[in-house]
């Protein structure tokens, strides 16, 4: 295939997908299978279908003429509302070129003020909803009043004689018995509102896009049902005319306001459930009252109370002074409720305290935490976040011989690091140390130096030796160099290192609440990797020791590739990646084969994937589960462990019950471990081995366990071994 070949099928995939996600869209989803069902839905009246589909083609190619941004446009973000146009034209006019001239100067209006909105709402973070259907489509009806040669479509008058000439008597007896089929008449309006969203005033309408909802997300499903029914029982308690819901179709208006307040824009909670039943009285007094309003102008609300309700509310939470996890916005939209939730979910358990600038422990070796935030003599009230240093010997003491000299402290003169790349920005270097048990209470900090790392992120080290700096003020640092030795001056008793973290740039500053980013406890069963933690008194702590060999295997930068020789014991396959970086700037492995995506991020010490897209019957799948979490520092039986995102590892059959119950509990769980199991040589290394498992969840059940073995020597990566349970898998890589 020619290169031009490839790119007009590349442009081709696009413009098609631009066309469907414009469909699924109106109900915040980019799922295919579910766009298709609902373009099928459009041509059940087929002129509007046409009408709808022409709209869309018009606005997407007009979007690529002009040059917007191909994400929105493949997105359908353009398109749903040039649709939604089309098929309120299609209904209400007959077919001719008149319409299909209409319909294109609709398109274009409905376009141009789709972009304009985007960039006015847009810029709140807000969405334009679909606003700019119902300003188009005013317009355009109110002028088509006085297209004289615009004629009324009649469709609706003679149904049965069209149904006649489509499909025969056979299809008007099926209409016949379907219209006699007995339907409870909220559940019947509770169609007829799913299927007037695309302007199909019928119940097979609403049954087939309820079917497509369940399929595109059991949440969004449920919220449907709750939101519709929340202003259901509304209307029966205020005594309003609940007919207005079937014979003006605004019920969706309830639909479409749950759903995106309960499931799409609001991670899904209890709360957002809660808010969903507490916002449809208000819907309901705004579908009442607007109806009344615009009546007088012989125009209809459509879904003017929706964009109303769900614009107020998503703007007054951009007020909010602190945020809860319990009614959270939704940062990355991945267009699903269920993975926007499972993602919050693990990001909340895995990254929630993780912070702008990771902070390593500002010293080499173990240390033992021996006065810790709000301590026992000092680290009070506004200085309270703080940690207070010293090395201890097997025996726990401080010191060797009696303890009467300085240099009889272990952490005396020890070197003192910059915990994290930044600018010197203040240091005091000519404070004496203190005589053993003797304080200088009028120089309370001692040798402090202070180190900006953002404009308001400052860490302090303090009671250093006097004269041990080895930077000067405005001198540029990068984690992990010297910048002084520990020491006992200020108020000090005896040597050790006050570390902490500061807003501002001054000594005395008051602390905050700062956790270090990675460092190793040493417990009774060995060491335990803590991330974005605060160090406990009497804890003994370290930085991670980088292993060269581990450090250089999990070391992807952008533009290395991977090439694997894989072996399933049926065939053998190859496969070939690439580190990659997005216009996000996020870091990624890409399969050039399967197209798949594995998302990381690394920061030296510690390598961890966040996301993963694409097929998970390939290699880049299983390499993702494989090394989810890996700290490139080899200690003997070290083990890590976190927790996978459940629609990442269950298959939908599986996660289709709990997707139901996942805004209230979970009861899925997928874990992953890590053991650092075998070295050849502690001292210069030429082989490791890690062990790591995925294990899978029903309740305390463990329900299916899937082992990796990785082999690393000077080469990098040499081999993966992956065992399903049912598949033993071996693949050989050449870097």
């Amino acid at each position: 295939m020619s290169q031009w070949q490839k790119e007009i099928k590349t442009h081709f995939k696009e413009f098609s997908a631009g066309i469907l996600n414009s469909y699924s869209q109106v109900f915040f989803s980019d799922k295919k299978l579910f766009a298709g069902l609902l373009l099928i839905v459009t041509f059940i009246d087929s002129y509007a279908g046409i009408c709808g589909l022409f709209s869309v083609l018009v606005t997407n190619a007009v979007s690529y003429w002009f040059g917007f941004d191909k994400r929105q446009i493949n997105k359908g973000m353009y398109g749903f509302n040039s649709l939604l146009v089309g098929l309120g034209l299609g209904i209400y006019f007959s077919p001719g070129w008149l319409l299909f001239f209409i319909l294109f100067i609709a398109a274009l209006l409905t376009l141009f003020i789709s972009v304009s909105l985007e960039g006015v709402i847009g810029k709140y973070a807000l969405p334009y909803l679909s606003i700019s259907f119902i300003l188009s489509f005013w317009i355009v009806s109110l002028a088509t009043r006085e297209f004289t040669a615009l004629g009324i479509s009649e469709r609706g008058i003679y149904s049965l004689n069209e149904m006649y000439i489509i499909g025969g008597k056979s299809l008007v007896q099926l209409y016949q018995w379907w219209n006699s089929v007995y339907i409870p008449f909220s559940v019947k309006t509770y169609f007829i509102s799913l299927g007037a969203i695309f302007f199909q005033f019928n119940v097979l309408s609403g049954i087939l896009i309820s079917v497509g909802l369940l399929y595109y997300s059991r949440i969004a499903f449920s919220l449907s049902i709750l939101g519709f029914y929340s202003a259901y029982l509304f209307y029966l308690l205020i005594g309003a005319n609940i007919t207005e819901l079937s014979y003006s179709y605004i019920g969706f208006n309830f639909i479409l306001t749950s759903i995106a307040i309960g499931g799409f824009f609001i991670i899904p909670s209890k709360l957002s459930y809660l808010w969903t039943i507490i916002l449809m009285p208000m819907v309901v007094i705004l579908v009442v009252s607007l109806n009344r309003l615009f009546i007088n102008f012989g125009l209809p609300i459509y879904s003017l109370p929706f964009n109303v309700v769900v614009l107020l509310f998503l703007y007054i939470l951009k007020f909010r002074i602190v945020a809860k996890d319990s009614l959270s916005e939704v940062v990355i939209q991945q267009n699903s409720p269920e993975k926007n939730l499972y993602s919050f979910r693990n990001y909340l358990s895995r990254f929630k305290q993780k912070t702008p600038v990771s902070l390593q422990l500002p010293f080499f070796g173990a240390w033992q935490v021996t006065q810790a935030h709000n301590g026992e003599h000092t680290h009070k009230g506004l200085w309270q976040h703080a940690w207070d240093f010293m090395i201890l010997d097997e025996d726990q003491k401080i010191y060797k011989n009696d303890g009467d000299f300085l240099e009889d402290y272990y952490c005396y003169g020890k070197a003192v690091v910059a915990p994290a790349d930044g600018y010197v920005d203040d240091l005091i270097d000519n404070i004496p140390d203190n005589i053993i048990g003797e304080v200088d209470t009028k120089n309370n900090w001692g040798n402090t130096i202070i180190i900006r790392h953002t404009d308001h992120l400052y860490t302090k080290l303090s009671h250093l030796v006097p004269e041990s700096f080895t930077v000067k003020k405005g001198d540029k640092v990068v984690a992990g160099q010297i910048v002084g030795k520990c020491g006992n001056s200020g108020r000090s008793p005896y040597p050790h290192l006050h570390f902490q973290v500061q807003a501002t740039p001054f000594i005395g500053s008051p602390t905050i609440d700062y956790p270090i980013g990675h460092y190793l406890l040493k417990g009774k069963a060995g060491k335990v990797l803590f991330s974005f933690s605060r160090p406990q008194l009497n804890d003994v702590i370290s930085n991670i020791s980088v292993t060269p060999l581990l450090q250089k295997a999990f070391h992807l930068i952008p533009g290395k590739m991977f090439s694997w020789q894989i072996d399933n014991g049926i065939e053998q396959t190859k496969a070939r990646w690439e580190i990659k970086t997005n216009d996000y700037n996020q870091t990624y492995i890409e399969c050039l084969k399967t197209n798949s995506q594995a998302f990381f991020e690394e920061d030296g010490a510690l390598l961890f994937f966040t996301y993963f897209k694409g097929d998970k019957s390939s290699l880049l799948y299983y390499f993702y589960l494989a090394a989810y979490k890996i700290q490139t520092g080899f200690y003997q039986d070290l083990e890590l462990f976190d927790q996978y995102p459940l629609n990442h590892i269950f298959r939908k059959k599986i996660l289709f019950l709990q997707d139901f119950f996942a805004p209230f509990f979970l009861f899925l769980r997928a874990e992953f471990s890590i053991k650092y199991s075998g070295i050849d040589n502690n001292l210069s290394p030429g082989l490791i081995s890690l062990d790591s498992s995925a294990k899978r969840f029903i309740g305390k059940h463990l329900f299916k366990e899937t082992k990796f073995e990785f082999q690393i020597d000077s080469s990098g990566i040499r081999s993966l071994k992956i065992d399903t349970g049912e598949t033993q898998i071996n693949a050989i890589c050449s870097n």
